[in-house]
């Protein structure tokens, strides 16, 4: 329904969109034991470390192959080889994952070829998994690296078994394929949806059991759970693969093309028909009836829908996300009634075309900005904080990075739950916006004012114009 256009600005002000290794990266920080690596120069890998760390407030594994000048010019084998080993040595991770940048990409670097130079001179590198992703940060945004990222972890770990399949041979397993726009908190509560059907879900890349916010009994150099490199071997033992946005849609198909594991695509989890569409297939892939407890949620999603609208109804939102999270929030927020004024997005999606919307421009936050100023609701990351201030406009943060909040890894928008949490996130925000009267909303004519506090009107007089008390006599004349 929206036609997507891109911004003519001969450059970006104050940008919306994360890049492509950032996005890979956090896709990396799924794997249980891995160390993701950017092959680039120190200061790419320490702007994403910084947002990664400010959003989740956690320690990040994250290294760089360092290069400089000259590397730059001669090629970065011996840095990708220092810094394999150097990583084997110290952190000993099952998985090194590498993402380039658009330094490396530009010169041409042959990572593939470097890596298999590699492994012939370092035997000491066979029992650790090398993935390579190629994530050029000059085209593309945070959502495309990640799409690349698990694209990439498809097709270079799941055996390929399509000349025998071995579809349903672990029964009860599903394969469970996230976007980037679904937190740690969204996937606990798909996975708990699939334990009550009875469902076991193999999730690449599991960022729940990552970033989830806990202690760990141990330190680690390297990531602190998620999917573990064997699992990743049994994908193509499942009965069947669920995906969730868009961008698992690459991902999705290629595990189908290597194992025959047929996939179900979900648009998005936050609503009412399409959580409905989910439980009914996960109903059917288990063969047991939805839970008595989804019942109730979804007639307590009813009852916050029909309370939600009177605060969300006819209101002008002004969106800025990533093409998949864009889309499940603004159909959500526009099946409350809300109209989507102004959409902003970061890079090019097949999801974009189903926005209820005019146009998806694929833009900034200075574009955000200007669209903004005849919204009544302000919705993206918190680098548009300053433009929400400068419009007086309500803000609320969605997206990636969020660093000025905590408890980020713990919001819930997906299920009939987490979609009853962001209606009522959404409208308590508009509910404290609301104007209310005061003392001088309506202020009293004056003589109406001397009625009600004659005492304070009497004060008020100039000094001629009061009256002195007039002095006591007695009955006889005499002062007493």
């Amino acid at each position: 329904m929206a036609k997507t256009l891109e911004s003519k600005k001969a450059c970006a002000v104050n940008p919306l969109k994360m890049s492509q290794p950032l996005g890979a990266s956090y896709a990396f920080m799924g794997l249980d034991s891995c160390m993701p690596v950017m092959h680039g120069s120190q200061g790419c890998t320490s702007f994403g470390l910084v947002l990664l760390v400010r959003h989740f407030k956690e320690a990040i594994p994250l290294q760089t192959t360092a290069m400089n000048e000259v590397t730059t010019i001669l090629g970065g084998y011996e840095n990708i080889e220092t810094a394999l080993l150097n990583i084997k040595k110290r952190a000993a991770p099952r998985i090194i994952a590498i993402c380039s940048t658009g330094l490396t990409e530009t010169k041409g670097d042959d990572v593939d070829g470097y890596i298999n130079m590699v492994r012939k001179r370092k035997p000491e590198l066979d029992d650790t998994a090398i993935i390579y992703i190629s994530t050029p940060d000059y085209v593309g945004a945070f959502e495309d690296g990640w799409r690349h990222a698990v694209t990439g972890l498809v097709k270079q770990i799941v055996p390929d078994t399509s000349a025998a399949p071995l579809v349903g041979q672990a029964a009860g397993q599903v394969n469970l394929l996230p976007g980037c726009h679904l937190t740690p908190g969204d996937l606990e509560e798909i996975k708990q949806i699939l334990d009550d059907f009875g469902l076991t879900a193999i999730t690449l890349p599991d960022v729940s059991g990552s970033l989830d916010g806990h202690i760990p009994s141990d330190w680690r150099g390297t990531t602190l759970g998620g999917t573990k490199h064997d699992d990743i071997i049994r994908m193509g033992e499942s009965v069947a693969t669920l995906a969730i946005g868009q961008q698992m849609h690459d991902a999705a198909t290629a595990l189908q093309e290597r194992t025959g594991v047929p996939f179900h695509l979900f648009d998005r989890l936050t609503g009412l028909e399409c959580n409905d569409r989910f439980l009914m297939t996960l109903s059917r892939i288990s063969g047991k009836p939805v839970p008595q407890k989804y019942r109730r949620q979804r007639s307590q999603l009813l009852d916050a829908m029909l309370d939600g609208h009177f605060y969300l109804g006819a209101k002008k939102v002004a969106l800025g996300a990533e093409p998949d999270l864009l889309f499940a929030a603004g159909s959500l927020l526009q099946e409350m009634g809300a109209e989507l004024h102004t959409c902003v997005t970061t890079t090019h999606s097949p999801v974009l075309e189903q926005l209820p919307a005019e146009i998806a421009l694929i833009g900034d936050l200075e574009d955000l900005e200007k669209g903004a100023a005849d919204c009544d609701l302000m919705m993206t990351h918190s680098h548009g904080r300053q433009a929400a201030e400068r419009l007086d406009k309500p803000f609320f943060r969605l997206g990636f990075p969020i660093f000025d909040r905590i408890g980020n890894a713990h919001r819930l928008m997906v299920g009939y739950r987490g979609t009853r949490q962001f209606i009522f996130e959404v409208a308590n925000l508009m509910m404290a916006h609301i104007p209310h009267a005061h003392i001088d909303t309506w202020p009293l004519p004056d003589v109406a004012q001397r009625v009600a506090k004659p005492l304070e009107a009497i004060a008020e007089l100039p000094w001629p114009a009061v009256v002195a008390k007039p002095t006591p006599t007695t009955t006889d004349g005499v002062t007493p």
